[in-house]
């Protein structure tokens, strides 16, 4: 159908006869563009992440794409309400996705991807987007926010998994380099995210980077 309205646009634009906007053509680029376009949104959300299709997200403003693969991942902390139910979680993704386009005048949900209680992971800018999540360093890096306020949360061993499972995955589909590197949102900028008590739980991993003059001086 969307075929059709374009060519009978051109033709009233008497630009129908044109070698390049033949029906063949026109035809094959739209069904090209529509592949392409549903297979960015398939790698966007791989690694078994709830899509924003599935938790009803809103398409965004605009994109920009990042350098890949990607060799830094920020953790930082939502500073929302805490969910356990995938009903719970997929609301506080969908109030948090608002805030930022409505509020802030994002072009998306802020973090590349967030991480709920329940044990999920949720799209938000993706592997393939820039998102906007650390000032200075979001064409950089991979944001990822755990869902609730970690200075009183705790982060359950499921969460922490979620995305220890994600960054695998993200090195082996060729979104994070193999030698990548972990660091807390506080560490780069004036903050308490991603709350202590997460924050107590990412330094122990064998990826984390306690000194981070190399990345503020980059």
């Amino acid at each position: 159908m969307r075929v059709a309205r374009v060519w009978a646009a051109c033709r009233v634009l008497t630009c129908w006869h044109a070698p390049l906007l033949d029906m063949a053509r026109l035809h094959s680029a739209v069904v090209l563009a529509l592949a392409l376009s549903s297979l960015l949104t398939e790698i966007a959300a791989d690694c078994d992440v709830v899509s924003k299709k599935q938790w009803d997200g809103l398409i965004p403003v605009h994109v920009s794409y990042l350098a890949r693969p990607v060799s830094l991942v920020i953790v930082q902390h939502t500073v929302t309400p805490f969910c356990r139910t995938d009903a719970g979680c997929e609301e506080l993704v969908r109030n948090i996705q608002t805030n930022h386009m409505e509020a802030l005048q994002y072009w998306d949900i802020g973090p590349s991807f967030l991480v709920g209680g329940n044990g999920k992971v949720y799209e938000g800018s993706g592997w393939l987007h820039v998102g906007a999540h650390t000032y200075g360093y979001n064409s950089r890096s991979i944001g990822v926010a755990f869902i609730g306020n970690f200075n009183t949360d705790e982060p359950s061993g499921a969460m922490l998994e979620a995305l220890r499972s994600l960054l695998r995955c993200g090195v082996e589909r060729g979104h994070l380099a193999g030698d990548y590197r972990v660091v807390a949102h506080r560490q780069l900028i004036a903050s308490e995210s991603p709350g202590r008590k997460l924050y107590n739980q990412i330094r122990r991993w064998p990826e984390w980077l306690e000194n981070v003059d190399s990345i503020k001086n980059a």
